[in-house]
This record gives C-alpha cells, sequence and structure tokens, in this order.
C-alpha cells in the first residue's frame, strides 16, 4: 500500500513561485496499478519522484507499507536506497558492456546477499520477464521490448515492496508499445506488485490500469476506474484529455434523476449525469464520444447533417460531420460512402451523452 498526503513541491524562480505539486492526496491499495495521467508539467512525474525519493516536497506525507518515508512536518525524508522501491525508466539505461545476466544482478549489488543467492534472484527475475534463455547474451543484441523486460527485471530483482513506471514505453515504436503494454498488465498482475505507473498516453492508461488518476496544473482532477473515466468522466477537461469526444454547449431545461434535458442551437436532448451536479437553468456541455454517435440509428436523439470528411482507418471510416456551424466527429462502417457532402443523419442514446457543467 502507498499513501500520499497533501502533498506539495514549489520552485522558486527568478519572478514566482511555481506549485509544481499542489495538495495531491491517494492511496495506492495492495496489488493494484494506480496510473498518473495528464499532460507535460501537470505534476506527475514529480509526484512519483517524490514517492521515490528522488525529489524532496516542500510538504505533506507520504507513507510506504507500513512505513512513512516522508512526513515534512516532522522534517522526516527518508533517502530513495532504504525505501525498497523498484523503479523503470523512460530511458532502460541497460549497460552495453555486460550480458543480461550481469545488467540485472547489477541491481543487487552492495546489498551483501550471498553469490548463490543473488543467482537465484537473477535467475527468477529473468523468469518472470521470460527473458532466462537470453542470460548470457550481450544486452544490446537485445530488441527493444526486450531490453525494457530487462529494466523490469532489474526493478524486481530486489524483492521490493512497490513498483515505480516513469512514462517506460516512450522510447519504443508504436507497435512495441501496444504489445508492450499488455505484456506490462500481465506481470503486475503475476507479480502482484503494489505500482504506480506515470503516462500522457491515454490509451495506455486505459490499458493498465486498475484506477487512473488525472491531474492538471498540480492537482488532481478526477480519478476513477478506466471504464468509469472514460464512459462517465465528471468534467469536460477529462472527456476531452481522455480520449475524443465530441462537446455540444446548451442549457438545461430538466433533471429527473440521472436523466437530463438539455436545449441547444441543435436541438433540444437528453443526456446523463451520474453525479447529480446539474440543475435547471445551468449552462453545461454535452460530451459524445465518436463510437456513440451512429450513423443511420435509432437512438433518441436526432441529428441531421453532411459529410465533411472522411477517412478509411481499416475497422473503420473516421468521419466529420457538419451539422450547421457544429463538426461532429464520428465512426462509421468500413463500407461507409465517403463522398463530401453526402447527408448523414446521426442519433445517439441518452446514456450516451454526458451533461458535464461548462468550464
Amino acid at each position: 500500500m502507498i499513501r500520499v498526503e497533501n502533498l506539495r513541491k514549489s520552485f522558486e524562480t527568478k519572478s514566482e513561485t511555481v506549485h509544481a505539486i499542489d495538495g495531491v492526496s491517494f492511496e495506492v491499495a495492495a496489488g493494484e496499478m494506480v496510473t498518473l495521467l495528464g499532460p507535460s508539467g501537470c505534476g506527475k512525474t514529480t509526484t512519483l519522484r517524490c514517492v521515490a525519493g528522488l525529489e524532496r516536497p516542500t510538504g505533506g506525507r507520504i507513507v510506504v507499507g507500513d512505513q512513512a518515508v516522508v512526513n515534512m512536518d516532522k522534517g522526516l525524508f527518508v533517502p530513495p536506497h532504504l525505501r525498497n522501491l523498484g523503479m523503470v525508466f523512460q530511458s532502460y539505461a541497460i549497460w552495453p558492456h555486460m550480458t543480461v545476466f550481469e545488467n540485472v544482478a547489477y541491481a543487487l549489488e552492495g546489498r551483501k546477499i550471498a553469490k548463490a543467492d543473488a543467482k537465484k534472484l537473477t535467475m527468477e527475475a529473468l523468469e518472470t520477464v521470460q527473458l532466462a534463455g537470453h542470460a548470457d547474451r550481450p544486452a544490446p543484441r537485445l530488441s527493444g521490448g526486450q531490453q525494457q523486460r530487462v529494466a523490469i527485471a532489474r526493478a524486481i530483482v530486489g524483492k521490493p515492496q512497490a513498483l515505480l513506471f516513469d512514462e517506460p514505453l516512450s522510447n519504443l515504436d508504436a507497435k512495441l508499445r501496444v504489445e508492450m503494454r499488455t505484456e506490462l498488465r500481465r506481470l503486475q498482475k503475476q507479480i502482484g506488485l503494489t505500482s504506480i505507473y506515470v503516462t500522457h498516453d491515454q490509451a495506455e492508461a486505459l490499458a493498465i490500469s486498475d484506477w487512473i488518476i488525472v491531474m492538471k496544473d498540480g492537482k488532481i482532477v478526477e480519478r476513477g476506474r478506466p471504464t468509469q473515466i472514460y464512459r462517465y468522466p465528471e468534467n469536460v477537461f477529462t472527456a476531452q484529455f481522455i480520449g475524443t469526444t465530441n462537446l455540444i454547449p446548451g442549457t438545461v431545461t430538466s433533471v429527473d434523476g440521472e436523466q437530463v434535458g438539455v436545449e441547444t442551437a441543435h436541438g433540444a436532448f437528453v443526456g446523463i449525469d451520474k453525479t447529480k451536479r446539474v440543475r435547471a437553468g445551468d449552462k453545461v456541455v454535452l460530451s459524445i464520444r465518436p463510437e456513440d454517435l451512429i450513423a443511420g440509428g435509432n437512438g433518441s436523439n436526432k441529428l441531421e447533417g453532411r459529410l465533411d470528411f472522411a477517412i478509411f482507418a481499416g475497422a473503420a471510416v473516421e468521419a466529420e460531420i457538419a451539422c450547421g456551424d457544429l463538426k461532429l466527429f464520428c465512426l462509421m462502417g468500413r463500407d461507409a460512402p465517403m463522398t463530401p457532402g453526402v447527408p448523414v443523419n446521426l442519433s445517439f442514446a441518452g446514456d450516451a451523452a454526458v451533461v458535464l457543467p461548462r468550464e
């Protein structure tokens, strides 16, 4: 378990104080993978480095397992090498003059572990990442994905309490990233290690996480399960940052439990507000995912438009539909017409349109 309480980190510049982390609090339950997700400069990597001990916070408290490793009110700051944490960085940091075995075993140097025990731990780590058969191979002769596995083996060889990932797949090509995120998820579940993962890649976060924490400007904007945070975001920033969405501004006309009536410049629609925050008269936006806009469908909400632009993307036709001055992005079948100007009638279900307070 990892618990972060009211974490703060400030930097002084010549003209101002920059609050890189501003009162961040969250927990990671034993065996779970929690992802810190957000744009560059949101504070996610600084938060991770504070947990690792690579940054000294300005304030707050961090507990790993049953040990407080940071308590700035009491002047407590446990150095990184005493926190028993494994970390996988953006760079593999593979020693080119060493074999695969030697790269992993190097992480045990200075721990006063008997040679036989060190060998056993190293081979166990390599077996976990399915590289035991490559133990004697020179590290530079491995593929990018294999080198990333070496980095993971090195992080887990010392039996850490938790594992920290700092954008570990950012140096891989697109195809290998998809393969490795599946592999990382498998490994994390197999090992059962409590993990914090940092990324700006939304698809990566959705694929590997038990929980996602969305950050912006040093603060937590929202947290939730991947399916929850994608299908029912609670604010416009999350809806736009995680995946692609269409936003239609309007005003609330009625509220019946979770069901909300919204009047827009393009018609009256019905959406859903699971938080039950909005009230009649509120200025809101309807957030609708492209896959929920159905061309020629029978949903309760309907729009008339014309095809403005389309590309064939293999599994679907990605289309931009002009409904007056409103441009909507949707996915159509592979055999859909792609000629600009073709009439396209769209519909969407009421529970597919999330009603969000306007920002």
